[in-house]
């Protein structure tokens, strides 16, 4: 009996063992309209999955009409799956230049089609159809109200730009497999990256006006029906992000209305056609140069075809011109893998580091580097487990795979220089490279920052983990301060912070404004008067709050100083002047002087070092930490007792933290004196 009990005690242990050693499932939900799963409406189930994953989630969309825009923004690794393509149905009307004239237009389209994409790599779109029904729905051109239009109002009409797809930057990696696009006008799908977008569309059905497929960077499109509403143009590219952006259709059909054109292009562009098939009624008119486009200065004209024919016999561009390609590639060779320069293989999902087609001359070590810890929300983290992060170290394949693998970890940070570093140093490499990518990486992370600050202006130290102290308003070590000096440098345009996209100058404009409209609400007032700052807040009351176990809610000699600065290069208000002298009246008021901060030896102690406070003639010093109500110097150590002594505190403390030193001196000596000479110059 006993050996009979072992044997189905250890069966029962193996086979819990190996339930454990399963591969995690891929989180999945469910959407019906009629109420039977998870989710009613496609957005709520979006928004129920967390930014990131390690797999890709799945929203299981069952058949039915689903009458709502839809936003995806920053959810990496999400696969939108439909029941059947025709059976699903995502509809919504929205005429661009209507959405143009509303209040809830953005510079960057954001918002405009039916399905918007945005810092949202690694997305895939299966069995489902995506409608901008606008069109279809209009009984006519219409005037309505526009506050941006001369004279205030704008004429419509029905066949106008309307996007059933919009896929801005950072929503990269795009694959969609059995859906169909609808619109009566222009630009129904446009996925708009120049510089990383790389856009992959298999068995397809496309259908709009001028342009309405019109993918920037790289686009692979194979066995998909085109079906084109104008006579200007069905197909559309823009490469001027990199002289190896492409756009290549493989096996695809043409039909569309009488006398409707093929193609044509505003500014660099390559275009590759290969076994494609055209009805009887296209014009006779090769892909062409608008002429309201500035074309191609560059790299010249880029149009080729393989194997392609016109039903009723071929014009005269229809003829193979492969071998005019440099490098004279053959038909088979044009395949994704190939179309996507190595960087990304959809039918593997091998992905690479850096975008396609750079060559090794313009690649920057360092900034490599750095695009592999990029996280797929577009921060940075400072560490992996204990280890700080060294770009200057030397990373094995192995390495390089596990940080593929590891993009979408939650660990990104603004702590320690994490991102705002990253930031700098990736648009420094742009300058001396001209990458694409690097610029590229550097706007995701400037729209993390954006993306991570509060509605009130303050950020946190981690996003999106925001457990314990890692939510609240983080001043300290700078964290804040640096986030908001990246954001003013490209609100301003200066320098290298120039070359980003334009469409991020507004919102770095409102983000700074926000953040220091903070700064000045949680200046901490004493008997109605301004002081300083503290390390830490709560991010919904604004009070002071407690960090690690040495970090009470305290006012800070240090973090106080990198603030002040802040405002002195900010725009002179009452409220910032107020701000800056009352800080400035408070560190006189607190200073120490008479005592410096001595590290001496100590054998006796674990660390063999120390650190003490000891008078000396002509030194000033300031605390680390200052109590709130009384501005008295306090020590705390890992007990989170509060002591009026540095010697009162563990030696580890004393010695691996720094409670006092000079910081605000060079502020009080040179800084705010030439601060308060400009001030009085400029009344």
């Amino acid at each position: 009996m006993k050996t009979t009990a072992l044997r189905l005690l250890g069966l029962a242990l193996l086979l819990l063992l190996s339930f454990w050693l399963l591969p995690a499932r891929a989180q999945t939900v469910t959407v019906a309209a009629d109420g039977s799963a998870n989710f009613r409406t496609i957005q709520e189930a979006i928004n129920s999955l967390p930014a990131t994953a390690a797999r890709p989630r799945t929203v299981y969309i069952k058949n039915g009409t689903y009458r709502e825009k839809v936003y995806v923004d920053g959810k990496a690794n999400l696969v939108l799956k439909g029941q059947s393509e025709r059976g699903v149905v995502l509809t919504f009307p929205q005429a661009r230049d209507m959405w143009l004239c509303g209040p809830d237009a953005k510079a960057d389209d954001w918002g405009v089609a039916t399905l918007n994409l945005r810092n949202s790599p690694d997305i895939t779109l299966e069995n489902l159809s995506v409608v901008n029904s606008y069109g279809f729905n209009a009984a006519g051109e219409v005037t309505i109200d526009c506050p941006t239009a001369p004279g205030g109002q704008k004429k419509v009409s029905k066949n106008g730009h309307q996007m059933a797809l919009r896929a801005l930057p950072g929503a990269t990696r795009l694959i969609a497999r059995h859906c169909t696009f609808r619109a009566l006008g222009g630009d129904t799908v446009s996925p708009w990256d120049t510089e990383a977008g790389a856009y992959y569309f298999k068995d397809c059905t496309m259908e709009g006006g001028v342009d309405f497929y019109c993918p920037r960077g790289w686009a692979y499109a194979e066995n998909c029906r085109f079906i084109c509403h104008s006579k200007e143009a069905a197909i559309w590219h823009d490469g001027s992000g990199s002289r190896d952006s492409k756009t290549v259709l493989r096996n695809c059909s043409f039909v569309g209305d009488d006398g409707f054109k093929l193609g044509r292009f505003h500014r660099e562009a390559q275009f590759y056609l290969v076994d494609c098939t055209f009805a009887r009624n296209m014009a006779d008119a090769d892909i062409y140069h608008a002429v309201s486009g500035p074309g191609p200065k560059q790299w010249g004209r880029r149009v080729y075809y393989a194997n392609c024919h016109r039903q009723g016999g071929d014009y005269a561009w229809h003829r193979d011109n492969l071998a005019t390609v440099e490098g004279a590639p053959k038909p088979k060779d044009l395949t994704a893998a190939w179309t996507f320069g190595g960087r990304w293989n959809p039918l593997t999902g091998a992905v690479a580091a850096t975008a396609p087609g750079v060559p090794a001359a313009q690649l920057d070590t360092t900034a490599e580097k750095m695009l592999l810890y990029q996280r797929a929300v577009g921060g940075w983290p400072k560490a992996l487990g204990e280890v700080k992060i060294n770009y200057a170290a030397r990373l094995s394949e192995g390495a390089r795979a596990g940080l593929l693998d590891s993009k979408n970890q939650n660990d990104a940070t603004i702590d320690n220089d994490a991102t705002t570093r990253e930031i700098h140093y990736l648009l420094k490499a742009f300058q001396h490279t001209h990458n694409p990518a690097y610029r590229q990486g550097a706007e995701n992370g400037i729209r993390y920052l954006l993306k991570m600050q509060y509605p009130n202006g303050g950020f946190p130290q981690f996003y999106p983990d925001l457990s314990g102290y890692r939510r609240e308003i983080t001043f300290n070590d700078d964290a804040m301060i640096r986030a908001l000096g990246v954001l003013r440098r490209v609100a301003r345009k200066e320098e290298r912070y120039a070359l980003v996209g334009p469409e991020l100058v507004p919102l770095a404009q409102a983000a700074v404004a926000r953040g220091v409209d903070c700064i000045l609400k949680t200046q901490v007032l004493q008997n109605g008067r301004p002081t300083a700052w503290c390390a830490q807040y709560d991010e919904v009351s604004l009070l002071p709050a407690k960090a690690r176990a040495f970090e009470l809610p305290s006012l800070s000699g240090a973090e106080s100083v990198g603030i002040v600065r802040f405002l002195m290069d900010e725009p002179v208000t009452p409220a910032v002047k107020a701000s800056i002298e009352g800080a400035v009246s408070w560190f006189e008021q607190v200073k120490m002087p008479g005592y410096a901060l001595k590290e001496i030896a100590a054998p006796q102690e674990k660390t063999h070092r120390d650190r003490v406070i000891v008078p000396q003639p002509g030194a000033t010093l300031w605390a680390r930490f200052y109590e709130l109500g009384t501005n008295r110097p306090i020590y705390v150590g890992r007990d989170s007792q509060v002591h009026y002594q540095l010697s009162e505190i563990e030696n580890e403390r004393r010695a691996g933290y720094v409670y006092a030193s000079t910081w605000p001196a060079e502020l009080l000596q040179k800084e705010y004196p030439a601060w308060q000479k400009r001030v009085a110059a400029a009344k």
